[in-house]
């Protein structure tokens, strides 16, 4: 039986390397499980999520030349946030203020305020460490 791209399945981690866990799926059949699909958070140590012996529902990614690609995490039944984590502050801010249209002078206003307060922010910042012999210059 050969494995179908697209089928959930359960394996048993036989190996473990720094850059993902390789899956014996039965049948003499094995796939590998990249790092990046093992959950959904970011993997520094992958030891401290898999361990050699550990049962793992995978889905098969794709195969190819007899090596069979694998995710833990696509595996799971957990609806998908449509979002990335770091974007929901930003959306339950806009959320809170009342939504007016704004015109395309107002929006290059509020632009240009922000960048002004960014660069003159990188102007402190890096003021003082260009180098050179002696102190800060005035």
């Amino acid at each position: 039986m050969t494995v179908e791209v697209g089928t959930k399945t359960e394996g048993k981690v036989t190996g473990i390397t720094n850059f993902g866990a390789f899956v014996d799926l039965g049948e003499g059949q094995s796939g590998m499980v990249h790092i990046s699909e093992v959950a959904d958070g970011y993997v520094k140590d992958i030891h401290d999520v898999l361990s050699v012996g550990d049962t793992v529902r995978v889905l098969v990614l794709n195969e190819k030349d007899h090596k069979i690609a694998l995710s833990i995490k696509q595996a799971s039944d957990k609806p998908k946030a449509k979002y990335h984590a770091h974007h929901s502050h930003e959306r339950n801010e806009h959320k809170s203020r009342p939504h007016k249209p704004e015109s395309f002078d107002d929006m290059m206003s509020g632009f240009m305020k922000e960048s002004e307060e960014r660069l003159s922010t990188i102007k402190k910042n890096t003021e003082g460490k260009r180098g050179g012999r002696g102190g800060r210059r005035s």
